[in-house]
């Protein structure tokens, strides 16, 4: 009776009946823990921003789209252009034409910012696992395969991040602390000092306080405990904040130090432009009055119930 019970549920989850009981290989066992962590048919949803990013968009969904096929499991690309005045539109017609029905493109009249235009990606995508990437980023060659064997082995994982490097392989500081505005302004002051400072790579896994937005990997379940981005925050700090909520919803955020993916950052905020500059003035701004915290973090790590910074 247990052996014709168990040979019932392999051939409705399409295992081999003819399997001794209980005995499943090591990629069934991969497959039922995925299944079970992410039901449904599709299993990744990867979200892309576009603005004005002519120079960088090609590499980014060729690259995405090369390690989707290594999944050999169905998956989407969803390109949101928001309000694009470059060669961009072009770009993403012919590229929609190259991947065929893999990328999807969907048109904002106006740059509406981060959070509102990932949400109207996020509202459409099937996905059982959501990837979060900028147009700057490159998915290097088995990158999401290893993300997402992490998340199925990370039952409290909320958000999964790789490594990040720049473009020449330099490190890049892309987890940290909770800002405040002191870690805010030493960073304005001496990002690639911080950089240089950052110790060697050991391939460890970790918990960090937040990883930035610029590539992101989410079990759908994430996004149904915790939401939508904040659309509140126009252009940044939204990482921050939803990461904050991560945390506050009892999950973790890990960043897997052995897998790397190259970030060929733009910095915009940096670059002296000032209506981008005060755009993350006011998002910080919100971000403090949110979580009630400015100067120092251990207020919220206590709200969060966290011990200090991971």
């Amino acid at each position: 009776m247990a052996t014709r019970r168990f040979a019932a549920r392999s051939m409705a989850r399409g295992a081999a009946a003819r399997q001794a009981p209980g005995w499943r290989s090591a990629s069934a066992r991969r497959g039922a823990a995925r299944d079970r962590r992410y039901p449904g048919g599709m299993l990744l949803s990867a979200i892309v921003l576009c603005c004005d990013s002519g120079r960088h968009i090609g590499a980014a969904l060729r690259s995405l789209a090369a390690d989707c096929g290594r999944l050999a499991a169905p998956c989407e690309i969803l390109v949101v252009d928001n309000g694009s005045r470059d060669e961009s539109p072009t770009l993403l017609a012919q590229l929609a034409a190259e991947l065929g029905g893999l990328l999807r493109v969907i048109r904002l009249p106006r740059n509406m910012g981060t959070s509102v235009a990932r949400n109207v990606a996020l509202r459409t995508a099937r996905g059982r696992a959501i990837l979060i990437m900028d147009s700057d980023a490159v998915v290097p060659a088995g990158c999401l395969g290893a993300l997402l064997a992490r998340l199925d082995a990370a039952p409290q994982a909320g958000l999964v991040a790789p490594r990040l490097v720049h473009a020449d392989g330099r490190p890049q500081l892309s987890a940290d602390i909770f800002p405040t505005l002191p870690r805010k302004l030493r960073r304005l002051a001496g990002l690639r000092r911080l950089e240089r400072a950052l110790p060697p790579p050991d391939g460890a896994l970790r918990r960090v306080d937040y990883a930035i937005s610029a590539f992101w990997l989410l079990p759908r379940a994430t996004i149904a405990r915790v939401g939508l981005f904040d659309e509140r925050f126009a252009y940044a700090p939204e990482d921050a904040d939803y990461c904050i909520r991560i945390w506050a919803a009892g999950l973790e955020v890990l960043q897997d130090g052995s897998v790397v993916a190259i970030h060929d950052a733009r910095e915009a905020s940096r670059r002296l432009r000032p209506r981008l500059a005060l755009r993350h003035v006011a998002g910080l701004a919100a971000l403090f009055r949110k979580h009630r915290y400015v100067f120092g973090t251990a207020r919220l790590y206590r709200r969060l119930g966290m011990t200090g910074p991971t």
